[in-house]
């Protein structure tokens, strides 16, 4: 009797170690994000001044553009500096394939060629960046990628904006 009751256990766990297991999800889903937080990510937009690269037309229009139209980059305008030419990214497009914890990771060490000035985004807060990511997921994903950047000996097509180089100081 007890070599057949050892025998069922030692079936059973060899049983039970054959069933496969489910992979753990590697984020755990959210809950929708609350009114008061996508608000927030609202706020953290337009008080970051993110607007003024990322969506073509902001600044010259003093902010009077449509929020449909938030985001999308800075279209055809390039940021021309001793870095080369840049162009403000499609952040709407850029955060689709991301989730909140790779952005939040992201938004933290991520180092960029001017003008952005990534040191503001690295000390954001993780609230605000979560606040943020769900404001931009929720404008949904539209639009075109950004041109490409272009190294410092290609001439951009216009229009540009040309950013001074730094005055050679003492120390410099």
């Amino acid at each position: 009797m007890w070599l057949n009751h050892a025998w069922s256990r030692t079936a059973a766990i060899f049983a039970l170690a054959a069933i496969p297991f489910a992979a753990a999800p590697a984020e755990k889903e959210a809950k929708a994000p609350s009114a008061q937080m996508i608000e927030r990510g609202r706020y953290m937009i337009v008080t970051g001044h993110c607007n003024n690269c990322h969506t073509a037309g902001y600044a010259a229009k003093e902010g009077n553009v449509p929020e449909k139209a938030w985001l999308l980059g800075s279209g055809p305008l390039g940021f021309r500096g001793p870095w080369g030419t840049t162009y403000a990214t499609n952040l709407r497009l850029f955060l689709k394939d991301m989730s909140e914890s790779q952005w939040v990771k992201y938004a933290k060490t991520f180092r960029a060629r001017g003008p952005m000035p990534y040191w503001s985004v690295n000390e954001t807060s993780e609230a605000d960046l979560r606040a943020m990511y769900h404001y931009i997921r929720q404008l949904g994903p539209v639009g075109e990628p950004a041109q490409a950047y272009l190294t410092p000996d290609r001439e951009p097509k216009p229009p540009f904006i040309t950013w001074p180089t730094p005055p050679k100081g003492p120390g410099k």
